[in-house]
């Protein structure tokens, strides 16, 4: 008999109101009108500060800010892409609260992957569980790196389309790889899609040997040209970012070397070596996937009444308060190689029981493609813990030497490693199978994985000393927040590391115990004790009670406040009021916070430093050989006159325009009377021979009277004046994106303008007429004008935005017209 439409459909409905149900639990207190605000969304509303403000009082959009580093393409903090049709597609589920969005993204796009397998719905929400509730999805989320969540949702049903693709419909499965490829990349976290390329091109390289084994190449190549379709229609929906980004990135800390060799730190092309490995995952530390807390959980947790630290507080400050004193105290309970870290990746006890039971049960194709991509990706996430393949991959792999954080390529091992383990589980719940050649290898996998729990949780000291490098610190620190009370906290060189190993320890027993309760169910059922659906209901009741717990200490309800606006979360200093009474234009360096890794002065202000991970290069040697020598200089001032004298001495930021300086939030700021202006003429043209000697020339030359310029950019005919008094050069009118000048000058003159150099998209214009300008000191624009009096204009207007916004709307038409051909043809078919 036939199952009617809603019939079909039922399943799936009660699936995705399932998938509601649980993440509004999960983040309940968003229906108290709470909301969570993470750093990176903090960071993100100050840097996007002054591009929504603009957009939102103007008809045209600005696509570049001087909100931060003396200015960047608007484009690389809130990208607007008008054309790329399949936004509307995503706002349907925006209609609930972000962090439940992300959830029910998480749930319904490893929903899609295990239906493309061919896992019936009911132990497909069982996969979802599993994957969604992976202690890293939700640590992302509470950190706020919301774009890099959106992207690992939408890996599963890219690869679950590619998947379809070639294993069973190739034009719906392309359609959809070009849907959800899309989405993915609309999601602009480009490092996890990079991640998945991994996955596909092993699940690629795989399906080649075998259809030439099979002689089924014609088949193949069918399926990869499709695939292919689909990819460069994806690509095409996203090209106003993909152009911009591609463009943009040539010129950051990920581009080409700007040929200055007497920067150690960046020099090379690409990004630094050690930047790209700071977060390596302890080879040891793999150890997290199975026992969560084997490295001590975060750099900042609580301890319970009953630890160790807890007892020797108690001992000191009484028994009355303690439970008070220790919810308001955080420890490092972390003792791994990384700097620090939000919580560990945990996969889940039952997933890598299934997992291991997966490698013994499944179909040596499927095991082909993603047992490999496991081990590589793993061994990738060692990072400097595994040199000899990061370097490897650094110097070979291209776009490798672009990302940083190499520990998130775990992103793809916990992917195929759930994939592998509900497969697994699909394997031995089907009905046609032969269950007693399930047996052995259940179990040897309860054997493996239950073992090295219990071996931990027997001795735990196998796993080390749980000694930390930073103990010495937390005891300094401790010792001196409470220098009043006079205590000692030197205890807690020892009670720290007794406590790590009490984690261990007891993590170890919880995860032996549920291995040991989900063995047991598939036991009974192969022995016919339990029935398929008791086994999938009871699996899922055990993936939540064994995952959920793990991600609450990571992100819970004490994580979420009472909502707010940012307005409300970052209020203006006495010194922020002082500055903001100040109608003209300049810029800022706030000596209170952490300049160059801190967005906050950017909401109300043009900032000399800031926060974001796609630094112009030129930028970021300018930091590291003048800026950051300059800064320390000003940390030494006790007095106005010293000040007077040093701020005289500041070429390269007085050439950036810093007229104040904040050293105390709650004083009025130093202004700085030295500085260059938006823009001045110069007397003295010096010429370098290359960028070494161009960056060495500019920490001498005075900025205000001459120019330091590289032979290899330097016009033709270039002649410095000799400005009079009744010369001027002034900035008329300001927009991020649009600047005027006023000129005026009795002889021809060279003006230094306190902007960035950025050519793919500035244009400069005299009266309407575009005009040539180059660069100097570096990173600045300069022109050679004629005498007279006129108008100066810079406009940002990057072809590669327009160009963009035309491709990514004939892709999305293009899409759209496939789509309706395929459900025309469809119902062609049905009608035969």
């Amino acid at each position: 008999m036939q199952k009617t439409l809603l019939q079909k459909i039922t399943p799936h409905l009660i699936a995705v109101s399932l998938f509601i149900i649980i993440s509004f639990i999960y983040m309940k207190p968003v229906l108290e009108g709470k909301q969570l605000l993470g750093h990176d969304s903090e960071s993100w509303m100050c840097m996007a500060k002054e591009t929504l403000d603009y957009n939102e009082k103007h008809d045209d959009v600005t696509l570049w800010t001087n909100s931060m580093f003396g200015g960047m393409p608007a484009y690389m903090i809130t990208m607007q892409q008008p054309n790329n049709l399949i936004k509307y597609v995503e706002d349907v589920l925006k209609v609930f609260p972000i962090t439940v969005f992300f959830l029910i993204l998480y749930f319904i796009g490893f929903y899609i992957l295990m239906l493309n397998f061919k896992v019936n719905p009911w132990l497909a929400i069982v996969g979802s569980i599993a994957f969604t509730f992976a202690s890293y999805n939700l640590i992302i989320i509470g950190a706020g790196h919301n774009t890099k969540a959106i992207a690992i949702a939408y890996m599963a049903p890219i690869l679950g389309s590619i998947y379809l693709t070639f294993r069973q419909n190739k034009i719906a499965g392309s359609l959809l790889t070009a849907f959800f490829l899309s989405l993915g990349i609309r999601a602009n976290h480009i490092q996890i899609l990079y991640y998945a390329l991994i996955i596909v091109l092993f699940f690629g390289v795989v399906e080649l040997i075998y259809s030439i084994r099979e002689k089924q190449i014609k088949s193949f190549l069918q399926s990869a040209g499709l695939a292919i379709a689909a990819a460069l229609l994806a690509v095409g929906m996203n090209a106003t970012s993909l152009l911009t980004t591609s463009e943009y990135t040539k010129y950051t800390m990920r581009g080409e070397s700007n040929g200055l060799t007497i920067d150690t730190q960046s020099s090379q092309e690409g990004l630094n070596r050690d930047y790209i490995t700071q977060w390596s995952y302890g080879v040891d530390e793999t150890m997290t996937l199975l026992i969560p807390n084997y490295m001590g959980g975060a750099s900042s947790s609580k301890l319970g009444e009953d630890s160790h630290t807890a007892e020797r507080i108690a001992e000191t400050f009484g028994r009355g308060n303690i439970e008070k004193i220790m919810d308001g105290l955080r420890f490092s309970t972390y003792w791994g190689t990384q700097p620090g870290t939000s919580g560990p990746v945990y996969l889940g006890a039952i997933v890598m029981l299934l997992f291991v039971f997966g490698l013994f049960v499944l179909d040596k194709r499927l095991l082909w493609w993603l047992v490999p991509m496991i081990i590589l990706t793993v061994m990738l996430s060692w990072g400097k813990n595994f040199q000899w393949l990061t370097d490897i991959f650094i110097d070979y792999v291209p776009l490798y030497n672009k990302f940083r954080t190499v520990s998130m390529t775990l992103v793809a091992a916990g992917f195929g490693i759930t994939l592998i383990a509900m497969l697994a589980l699909k394997e031995v719940l089907n009905a046609q199978a032969d269950k007693k050649k399930f047996v052995k290898p259940l179990l040897i996998s309860t054997a493996i994985t239950g073992g090295i729990s219990l071996l931990f949780a027997l001795i735990p000291s196998l796993a080390g000393n749980f000694t930390s490098e930073m103990d010495a610190q937390v005891v300094h620190q401790f010792n001196t927040a409470y220098k009043a009370s006079n205590v000692d906290f030197s205890f807690l060189a020892e009670t720290l590391p007794a406590d790590r190993k009490a984690m261990l320890q007891g993590d170890a027993f919880r995860s032996l115990l549920f291995i040991v309760t989900a063995a047991a169910l598939i036991w009974f059922f192969l022995k016919d004790k339990l029935k398929q659906n008791l086994v999938i209901g009871a699996m899922g009741i055990l993936m939540l009670v064994d995952l959920v717990p793990v991600a609450k200490r990571y992100l819970n309800d004490e994580h979420f406040g009472r909502k707010r606006n940012i307005s409300n979360l970052i209020k203006p200093t006495e010194a922020d009021k002082f500055i903001l009474q100040d109608k003209s234009e300049f810029r800022v360096l706030n000596l209170t916070v952490n300049i160059f890794n801190d967005a906050s002065p950017s909401y109300f202000h043009k900032n000399i430093g800031g926060y974001h991970a796609a630094k112009l290069r030129r930028y970021q040697e300018l930091i590291n050989l003048h800026l950051t020598n300059e800064i320390q200089q000003l940390y030494t001032v006790r007095s106005y006159e010293q000040f007077d004298s040093l701020a005289q001495q500041l070429g390269v930021l007085n050439m950036l325009n810093m007229k104040y300086i904040i050293m105390d939030p709650n004083s009025q700021p130093l202004l700085n009377p030295y500085a260059n202006g938006n823009a001045w003429f110069v007397n003295k043209i010096v010429e370098a021979k290359n960028a070494d000697e161009e960056m060495l020339l500019l920490g001498k030359i005075n900025t205000k009277t001459e120019l330091v310029i590289d032979k290899a950019v330097m016009p033709e005919k270039l002649t410095a004046g000799n400005p009079v008094e009744t010369d001027y050069i002034r900035l008329k009118s300001y927009k991020p994106n649009h600047l005027v000048y006023d000129f005026s000058a009795q002889t021809d003159q060279v003006a230094v303008f306190s902007e960035i150099f950025y050519d793919k998209g500035w244009n400069a214009y005299i009266n309407g007429e575009e005009a040539p300008y180059f660069r100097v000191n570096y990173l600045l624009r300069a022109m050679q004008l004629k005498a007279g009096n006129y108008q100066i204009e810079f406009k940002f207007e990057p072809e590669s935005y327009s160009l963009g916004n035309t491709i990514a709307l004939i892709s999305s038409l293009l899409l759209i017209a496939c789509i309706v051909w395929f459900f025309i043809r469809k119902k062609k078919e049905l009608n035969k």
